[in-house]
């Protein structure tokens, strides 16, 4: 048994089309500056520009980086005390 696209096409006018565009181009970069303030372990490895699951525990274990445990298996840390962890060990090169 073979089963049949039916093919649905839409038209617009050039304008509609630009002003359709600019208008999802607009909700997509507004979702884009939502910044949450739990992050996982992966995305806070990567903002830290470490490798090592040892690394990440030691900032939490020595309280350089806020964390939450809601559950046994989950660990989320906190973005901005990332960034400010950041901040603090920054060197100026000038």
């Amino acid at each position: 048994m073979e089963s049949k696209i039916e093919a649905k096409f839409i038209c617009l006018e050039e304008p509609a089309f630009f002003h359709l565009v600019e208008n999802l181009y607009k909700r997509l970069k507004s979702t884009e500056a939502v910044e949450v303030k739990w992050i996982t372990g992966e995305q806070a490895m990567i903002l830290l520009g470490v490798k090592s699951k040892t690394t990440l525990q030691s900032y939490r274990d020595e309280g350089k980086i806020r964390y939450t445990q809601p559950t046994p298996k989950v660990i989320l840390y906190d973005r901005e005390s990332i960034l400010a962890f950041l901040e603090i060990n920054a060197r100026n090169t000038f």
